[in-house]
């Protein structure tokens, strides 16, 4: 039937269906369908009441709907009708159980059109023959072009496009028409091609992909060839063509997609020689042995490879839910040798587990589910030469729930077999990245020290914060929140900003290498301690509550290293010099309309910097180069000292040997040329000649 607009539709249907004021109604009264289903709900008592579903057709002459009565005789046979009854108030619901999907080809029970469904209903609630309400629905439904059918397994592979042209001819850019001078235009007849055959496109935008370059041997492209041609051509396939878009074909060019696998040798004997620094330490099963550890993001990653004779201590913040358990540890480790050792394994329960657990995000129950995991790993490998001995790991177990914030720990030592001291990779006593920086208290009678910085967990405050130590060549910033009261006296919080801060720095030097003695004082550069400004006697904040001046709330460490040499190709790094200041703020009370007892936060940080400089100072500028710059090339566009570049000895295009006799010549010829020019000269050639 021929659709009506919905405003007509209103208006004619509202002087024949008007409905009576008070009694029962449905509510909406009027649906626009675009779905299989839509509800209204009939207000009033539906004891006795029948409902029922009638097709209104629009007469196409007056444009009026057909008035439906409740005799039953024009049902629409196509739609559902459900009621469903909760006291005085009945939810109808209309819905169509046809197939809604497109016509596929020999395909039946489905839309032909994707206007699908144009109908106008009415549904009527009658007692006794009596119509009490009605609802008028304006069904306007669309195909559903979503394909349901079989999908082919058989994928489009497209080609990739650093060792292949993708488009086979690049000058078809008209679809159904022939593109003039596109010979390899499928569309283009052959009568076409004889009008452009002569003039067609060249090279990659006619699809031309292999034309034969000048320097083939093959090739006669060249209008005159010189006499050396065939002395010095090229012989090669045409898949291998040096333009720019051409890439070379075979296993030279392949791309190379990274694997976690290492593929094994097809040589009989053993797998490795040795492990060298660096190398990931590989299992039976010739993968990586993996432990998570920290990335530079700061995240932890999971499958993670332990490298050799590379130490590490990291922490991971994980809760149950997220929560995945590492390799088994009956997994054999190759030794190096060929063969593979099994680990030492140690179980431990954990007694105080305050120390792994931060504070629950939601309050215990006894319906919470635990579940024991692992707290901490400790492994330590037994090295000697290029070899691993042993394996041993301790592992602490524990309890963790939902809600809870688990600080999960995992250590790497490797040992050598002659020394019960942690090993140096191969002599270099320099600082590897990522290794803790070493440091000594030399005012105590424990010289061991410590450099840390905060690691917040939890809701991030100063008192449930644990520390992590500074590693070397990794710039990090981190912090806490410190509660502070309205009425706090800022002298008393002066000094308690100072003492958090002046916790983390449990030492007066900081060792030169990663080998420092303690006996030795050289192997160490002292602190240099620059404290924060004392505003006791200078500033005055009157009578004002919750404003503090001069808050050292900054902690900045800056360490000086450089590069003094290299032990079997790794650089060796030393610390020269370690700073610590502090960075002032003014702390100001936070509160909301009214200010009462509460307390604010006042958030310190503390950041690390690693500074490299040159392991000798740079030469000084003379007075001439910081004076006269009009002569420095590096400064100004126009270089004087470069007008003879070839001549000097920054030139390296040839060797310079070659440069100064081209150059000798060049100045002979000049001078000849000056002297030939001169009068005197053509007067003595006359006077010769009489």
């Amino acid at each position: 039937m021929a659709a009506v607009p919905l405003g007509a539709l209103l208006l004619l249907a509202a002087p024949c269906l008007g409905q009576q004021a008070g009694g029962p109604v449905f509510q909406p009264s009027f649906i626009h369908m675009s779905g299989p289903r839509v509800s209204s709900f009939f207000l009033g008592n539906s004891s006795g009441v029948n409902f029922s579903i009638v097709s209104s057709p629009v007469n196409e002459k007056t444009g009026k709907l057909h008035l439906a009565n409740c005799s039953g005789s024009e049902r629409a046979g196509d739609w559902n009708l459900n009621v469903t009854r909760v006291m005085d108030t009945s939810e109808v619901t209309v819905s169509l159980p046809r197939n809604l999907q497109l016509c596929l080809p020999n395909a039946t029970d489905c839309c032909t059109t994707p206007l699908c469904v144009v109908e106008t209903l009415q549904v009527l609630a009658c007692r006794d023959a009596v119509m009490l309400a009605h609802l008028l629905i304006q069904a306007e439904i669309y195909a559903n072009s979503s394909f349901t059918g079989n999908v082919s397994e058989n994928a489009t592979i497209i080609p990739n496009q650093a060792f292949q042209p993708l488009g086979s001819c690049p000058c078809d850019l008209t679809a159904g028409a022939c593109d003039i001078r596109c010979c390899c235009d499928l569309e283009c007849t052959p009568d076409l091609k004889q009008l452009f055959n002569e003039s067609c496109f060249t090279g990659v935008f006619g699809g031309d992909v292999n034309p034969p370059f000048d320097q083939l041997c093959s090739s006669h492209s060249m209008e005159y060839t010189p006499d050396w041609f065939p002395f010095l051509c090229i012989q090669s396939s045409l898949n291998n063509t040096p333009f720019l878009g051409y890439f070379y074909h075979g296993s030279i060019s392949t791309p190379r997609v990274p694997s976690f696998k290492i593929p094994l040798q097809t040589s009989p004997g053993r797998l490795f020689t040795g492990y060298r620094q660096g190398d990931p330490i590989m299992t039976e099963e010739n993968e990586y042995f993996a432990i998570p550890q920290q990335s530079m993001a700061g995240q932890c990653v999971g499958n993670a490879p332990v490298a050799y004779l590379h130490n590490f201590d990291v922490k991971c913040l994980t809760s149950l839910a997220s929560y995945k358990a590492g390799l088994p540890h009956d997994v054999r480790i190759n030794s190096g040798t060929g063969d593979f050792i099994k680990q030492n394994v140690t179980y431990r329960t954990v007694t105080n587990m305050d120390k792994f657990k931060t504070e629950s995000e939601s309050l215990h129950t006894a319906a919470v589910r635990c579940q024991n995991v692992t707290f901490a790993e400790h492994y330590t490998f037994i090295w000697k030469d290029k070899n691993i001995e042993h394996a041993n790991v301790t592992v602490f177990l524990g309890s963790l729930c939902d809600g809870e914030i688990l600080t999960q720990r995992f250590t790497v030592k490797f040992l050598s077999l002659e020394s019960t001291t942690p090993a140096q990779p191969f002599g270099n006593p320099g600082y590897q990245v990522g290794k803790p920086v070493r440091a000594a208290n030399m005012n105590a009678s424990d010289t061991f020290g410590s450099l840390n910085i905060w690691q917040p967990a939890g809701r991030g405050l100063c008192t449930s914060a644990a520390y992590t130590p500074v590693l070397f060549g990794l710039d990090s910033l981190s912090g806490c929140l410190l509660e502070v009261g309205i009425n706090e006296d800022c002298n008393l919080l002066r000094g308690n900003v100072t003492e958090k801060l002046d916790s983390l720095i449990q030492a007066t030097h900081i060792g030169k290498r990663d080998n420092s003695s303690y006996s030795d004082l050289n192997d160490w550069v002292e602190i240099i301690r620059i404290d924060p400004f004392n505003s006791d006697t200078n500033v005055s904040t009157g009578s004002l509550r919750g404003i503090c001046p001069d808050i050292p709330a900054n902690l900045n460490i800056r360490i000086i290293f450089a590069n003094v040499g290299a032990v079997q190709g790794i650089p060796r790094q030393e610390i020269l010099a370690v700073q610590i200041s502090f960075s002032t703020v003014i702390w100001q009370f936070q509160c909301g309309l009214t200010c009462e007892n509460s307390t604010s936060f006042l958030p310190i940080t503390a950041s690390v910097q690693f500074i490299k400089v040159p392991a000798q100072p740079p030469i000084p500028l003379t007075r001439f180069q910081m004076n006269y710059t009009e002569f420095d090339c590096n400064r100004n566009d126009v270089c004087w000292p470069q007008l003879l570049y070839p001549l000097t000895q920054f030139y390296s295009g040839e060797p310079y040997s070659q440069c100064l006799a081209k150059g000798l010549s060049l100045a002979f010829l000049v001078l000849l040329a000056a002297i030939l020019s001169n009068p005197w000269v053509s007067n003595l050639w006359d006077s010769s000649l009489v």
